[in-house]
């Protein structure tokens, strides 16, 4: 039974008169376990009693647990819980940059919405991030409540408060999120941008690929072939595969177990969730120009470097996508650099973020059923239709045939009749034997039908 015991106030090294009370409590293990710091004696015995009816119960949380501090479970649940690099790279620099300058020597019990709700509010990030620091904070205390550190999750489902200029703010991101290309403009971007990083471009665009996944895209997972059983033949059709193993390349600072950095990592890893490794289906105009691509393009990754190393995302932004994009000044001859025209703007602000959204837009546009469009964007759809209607084959050829018409008027519109000056889609280049995709796809169904 919990009882309490005076402790005695020590100043210069001599006991006072003045005193407190510490409870011992019995524990599960028939040892006593000591609480200091009652006014009472009353106080004391009633807090020890508490304790022994939660030990009996089965729900007990230890009080020196729920007092450590918040920085040093944090560090804990981050070697306990591993994550694809990317993402444990994302955690480390939430909780370095914003979320342990507050809170790393806050006692775990000490911490409430109250308070943690306030401090979102002024921290100086977008409204995004300081949501993902929050949500990170709130996964560190579940996991303290799975450890028995904490009896609940104070921040569990509770909802931000945002400030009217940090709404503001999220709402013109969502804006510049939204942006969505027309197909001119993705025409023109990959003529200004050449062969190779123009037909990145395109292909985002009209299959929906990730940055990761296009970047890391390996050439013998770009045309193969989709088979399936249809109307007594055979629907066949060119997919580009995002590998299921290592479908994405990923990049980011690389940490130890104790969160020290060990420099940039820069590889290949399974794509971030199940629905992501995917065949997508590859309209006939951009299988002929990925099989031009692919005969005279000496590496293994369809877009990589020149040199054949893997693109850095930065890079490739800063010295491709915003100058076309957004335009740019003539450059003279310089020691070390070629004369460059001037580039008027095409869309400034558009991002290859946004071309994976012109994809879905585009699929939207042409009436792609949803069983087809959510599995061709890598999207988990939701509710039960999921698990009971499924892609057919007449589901894909009408998308084809829907996205073979959107580049087509945008060829029109623009008046072209080749892209890059190299390329003619009526004819193969010399050595190259390469029929007509469209057809031979209208061919192959038209004889399952």
């Amino acid at each position: 039974m919990a009882y309490g015991e005076k402790v005695y106030k020590v100043r210069n090294g001599k006991q006072t008169k003045q005193f407190t009370w510490r409870c011992k409590y019995k524990l599960a293990n028939g040892k006593y376990g000591t609480e200091p710091g009652f006014p009472t004696k009353k106080k004391a015995e009633e807090w020890g009693e508490e304790q022994e009816a939660a030990i009996r119960a089965g729900r007990w949380i230890d009080p020196a647990l729920q007092r450590m501090h918040f920085g040093e479970f944090a560090r804990k649940w981050m070697k306990a819980k591993p994550k694809r690099g990317n993402t444990v790279g994302k955690r480390w620099n939430l909780l370095e940059q914003h979320i342990l300058p507050t809170w790393e020597h806050t006692p775990m019990i000490a911490i409430n919405w109250f308070d943690v709700d306030a401090w979102q509010q002024g921290l100086s990030c977008d409204e995004t991030t300081a949501g993902h620091a929050v949500s990170l904070m709130s996964s560190i205390l579940t996991g303290a409540v799975d450890a028995k550190h904490l009896s609940v999750n104070p921040l569990y489902a509770r909802r931000r408060t945002r400030a009217a200029a940090g709404m503001a703010g999220a709402s013109q991101k969502k804006k510049d999120e939204e942006k969505w290309a027309p197909p001119e403009v993705v025409l023109q971007m990959a003529q200004r941008l050449g062969p190779a990083i123009g037909l990145h471009v395109i292909a985002t665009a009209f299959t929906g690929l990730g940055w990761g996944e296009g970047a890391g895209l390996h050439r013998d997972n770009v045309l193969r072939t989709r088979r399936q059983a249809y109307d007594g033949g055979w629907f066949e059709c060119p997919v580009i595969r995002v590998d299921e193993e290592v479908g994405e390349l990923v990049e980011y600072e690389g940490r130890d177990e104790e969160g020290n950095k060990t420099g940039m990592v820069h590889r290949l890893e399974p794509p971030k969730n199940g629905t992501r490794g995917r065949d997508i289906d590859v309209p006939p105009f951009l299988t002929e120009l990925l099989r031009y691509h692919l005969a005279d393009w000496p590496h293994e990754y369809v877009f990589c470097t020149p040199s054949g190393k893997w693109w850095r995302r930065s890079n490739f932004t800063r010295a491709h996508i915003r100058p076309a994009a957004d335009g740019r000044e003539a450059l003279p001859t310089v020691k070390g650099h070629q004369p460059r025209p001037a580039w008027d703007p095409i869309m400034p602000g558009l991002t290859m973020r946004a071309l994976r959204h012109t994809h879905d837009t585009y699929q939207e546009q042409i009436g792609v059923r949803p069983a087809l469009m959510f599995e061709q964007a890598g999207h988990k759809r939701p509710g039960i239709k999921a698990v009971y209607q499924h892609p057919t084959p007449a589901m894909r050829q009408e998308r084809l045939d829907g996205l073979q018409e959107i580049y087509e008027r945008a060829m029109h519109n623009l008046k072209w009749r080749t892209l890059w000056g190299r390329v003619d889609l009526k004819k193969a280049p010399r050595g190259v034997d390469l029929p007509n995709i469209s057809q031979t796809i209208n061919r192959d169904h038209g004889r399952a039908a």
